[in-house]
């Protein structure tokens, strides 16, 4: 499990980049690069770091699902994700 202050720093990341959105997008429209640079940093996009959404784990992770390598195959063998079976040929 990650540490929960991980976890609340990447949801106040995502927070502060849907604040700021629209406001990106209009300085990179007109091209002034100077205010852009006066934004905070968690702004960007680029900050944000998937992590799964059951343990936090930021490393393995998968974008269909929404969680991590190891919680996918968890759950898969137990029969919680509709549609995925475990592969026999």
């Amino acid at each position: 499990m990650a540490k929960e202050s991980m976890k609340a720093r990447e949801v106040k990341r995502a927070k502060t980049v849907a604040k700021y959105a629209e406001k990106r997008k209009a300085l990179k429209e007109v091209g002034d690069y100077d205010a852009l640079q006066k934004l905070p940093k968690n702004a960007s996009p680029i900050r944000m770091h998937n992590r799964c959404k059951l343990t936090g784990r930021p490393k393995g992770y998968m974008r269909t699902f929404g969680i991590s390598r190891v919680t996918f195959r968890e759950m898969a063998n137990q029969g919680l994700i509709p549609g995925v079976r475990k592969a026999s040929w």
